[in-house]
This record gives C-alpha cells, structure tokens and sequence, in this order.
C-alpha cells in the first residue's frame, strides 16, 4: 500500500502539472505546521504553550490545580482540574467551556481512535466520555490511578501511583498487570516502535518498556518526574515537577533542558499535527495560482 502522502501528493502532480508540483514542495516546507507543547503547570493554575524553540505564552489561566492534558482529533485541548473536580475543553484559540464535573481529583486524559476521552479518577475508577460527554466507568477498584496511555492496537494502560503497578485494559475492559514493583509511576507515553515509557515519581527514572514487558532504565536522577510526551520527531519530553523543568530526550538517551521557571510541571501534551492531505492540497492550491500567474506573464 503507497503511503498516504505520496499517493496525494501524486494527484496533485497530476492535476496541477509538474511545474506547479515543484513549487508545492517548497511551500510544504515553509507553511508545515510547529507542534507546540503545552504544559500544565499544577500550583500556578496556568496552561503555558511553548514552540519548539522554547518561547513559551500563557494559554489558559485561573484553573484550579491542572493536570492531566489531551488532544482531540480536532484540536480541542482537554484539562483535568483536580482541585475543582473538572474536566475543561479549549478550543484552539483559547475558548473554554466545561466538559465534565463531580469528578474525584481527576488525572490522566487519553482518548482512544473512536475519539472517546478516558479519565483516571482519583476514586479509583476510570470513566470514559463520549465526544457528547456521556460517561460510563470502564475500570474500577485501582490504588490511586494517573497516567493513562493507549497503544496502537487500542490497548489502555494505566499507571497506578499507590500500588506500583501498571495495568493493561483491552478495549473492553479486560485488565491484567503489565508491570509491578515500581515507584509511584506517574506518566506515560508510547514512542513510534511501540515501546511504552513510564515516569517513575518515587525514584526519579524514566523506565522503558518492551511490548513483552521487559524493561530498562531510559533515564534517572530527575526530581519527581510526571508528565511525558513525544513530539513527532521521536523526542521524549518530560515535566519534572519538582524542579519545575521541562527536559528533552533524544531517542538514544540525551537530554537537554528545554524549559526551566515552571511552577510544578506536571501535564504535557504536544498539539496534533494536520494529516499530510489537508495542508498539501492548501499548498498545491497556493501553487497553482503562482503557476496560473506565472502562465499569464509569458503568454501576455
């Protein structure tokens, strides 16, 4: 099967004309969405945006201990409150509307390929949201759960802080241990490969993990790690909340500090990037005006 890209990047060719297809080139390297990063920054009550350079700008402020951080397909950004008990919806421009409420010190945020939001609840519960915000509970009787992350075959794992554990849901509920014997697990995200990596608050590592379970240490002497999250390049970003340091890993294990100042670092969630299609064809529409123009200037 020919990757996405490629086959529409060949109907485009075909339908504007080679000249027009190189232009389109350029202007996909130009106009290529950044993928910021947000964080939620716990004691502040701010959700701060950073670009890949590091310029960070307040997007959302007056939350009441933020959390848990996920994006939806569409681009709307989903905060767990702890404090008051909320889930909070943002539109990309900032716009923020109440998702759901009468939670018990919500967590981690995931949604899975159906678009639904699954929520880690401090009762020991977690619910799952339709896009409507129906919700049902899809796991119960866990020890403080936190993270949550699905992988690619729409498994959801759970970190649970007070048992030590991480536990694996299927897509219909049925749960079994992935890992034990760790140290407050906190965050959790998978990389491209399919390995899971978990931050481990009470021992200040970052573990990964094999898809069979087996593991290594990815990263140690961090203070309180939490928050976990790739961009699409394959770096691993990390909120240590004690520090309140973003840091930055690349995939063979180097890090560097890519935001400092934070006021207990805790959620991170990096903005979807726009399926290839939808900003080629922007791209190729651009260029086939130049071209149409460029047409005009040698037959005139």
């Amino acid at each position: 099967m020919k990757p996405k890209f490629t086959s529409t990047f060949r109907a485009g060719c075909q339908l504007f004309g080679g000249a027009v297809c190189a232009g389109a080139v350029l202007l996909i390297a130009a106009s290529a969405p950044a993928q910021n990063l947000f964080e939620a920054d716990f004691h502040s009550g701010n959700i701060y945006e950073l670009t890949p350079n590091g310029g960070s700008t307040t997007f959302a402020s007056g939350l009441d201990a933020p959390l848990g951080l996920a994006f939806n397909s569409a681009g709307d950004l989903f905060v767990s409150d702890q404090n008051s008990g909320n889930i909070y919806e943002f539109t990309p421009g900032g716009a923020q509307s109440t998702f759901a409420s009468g939670l018990s010190n919500p967590q981690g945020l995931a949604f899975n390929s159906a678009g639904n939001l699954f929520e880690a609840d401090n009762s020991g519960n977690i619910y799952e949201f339709t896009p409507n915000g129906e919700s049902t509970t899809f796991g119960s009787g866990l020890n403080d759960p936190a993270g949550l992350a699905f992988n690619s075959a729409g498994n959801l794992f759970e970190a649970d802080s007070h048992s030590g554990n991480i536990y694996e849901f299927t897509p219909g509920g049925a749960k079994s241990t992935f890992a034990s014997g760790l140290g407050v697990p906190a965050g959790l995200a998978f990389n491209s490969a399919g390995n899971l990596f978990e931050s481990d608050w009470g021992s200040g590592n970052i573990y990964e993990f094999t898809p069979n379970g087996g593991s290594t240490t990815f990263a140690s002497g961090l203070d309180a790690p939490w928050g976990l999250a790739f961009n699409s390049a394959g770096d691993l970003f990390e909120a240590d909340e004690y520090s309140g340091n973003i840091y930055e890993f690349t995939p063979n294990g180097g890090s560097t500090t890519f935001a400092s100042g934070l006021n207990n670092a805790v959620g991170l969630a990096f903005q979807p990037v726009p399926e290839p299609s939808t900003w080629l064809m922007v791209a190729m529409g651009i260029g086939a005006v130049l071209g149409g123009l460029r047409l005009r200037r040698r037959s005139s």
